[in-house]
């Protein structure tokens, strides 16, 4: 099922374009570059479907997604070299299921504790945007 008034089911821009960049379509999700980067590489892996929560999944399609996720942490820690990758699984307001993939350094902000949700601090021009996506894609 897709909704027609989602950002990660359409990859409609203009309805992604309040937190983020359509980056590529994955097996079973899609890859979208979060637009606040203060932990440079931060991405967004959403299902493709439109699913509310893991549990509606089959487990070959939580297989797959789970899947996605793992290809694009490797990516990031190949692009990036970050000491960890936190994750986070929120939607309370979107009600899509994806998975925030944060890289963080022991020497920078946050490290040790839980990433800000939108810290609304670092925004990039958009050649800067497309050296990230570039950065990633390269590594997938």
């Amino acid at each position: 099922m897709k909704d027609q008034n989602c950002g990660y089911c359409t990859r409609k821009q203009e309805l992604l374009d309040g937190f983020g960049i359509y980056v590529c379509d994955l097996e079973a999700s899609v890859l979208v570059l979060f637009k606040e980067q203060s932990h440079p590489g931060r991405c967004i892996v959403a299902y493709k479907e439109h699913a509310g929560d893991m549990t509606e999944l089959t487990g070959e399609e939580r297989s797959a997604f789970f899947a996605d996720v793992n290809r694009v942490a490797k990516a990031l820690h190949a692009a990036f070299h970050p000491d960890k990758i936190n994750y986070g699984a929120y939607g309370d307001t979107s009600g899509h299921m994806h998975f925030h993939l944060v890289p963080k350094y022991k020497d920078q902000a946050e490290w040790a504790s839980t990433f800000a949700m939108n810290p609304e601090k670092v925004f990039l021009t958009q050649p800067e945007y497309d050296a990230i996506i570039a950065k990633i894609k390269a590594n997938l």
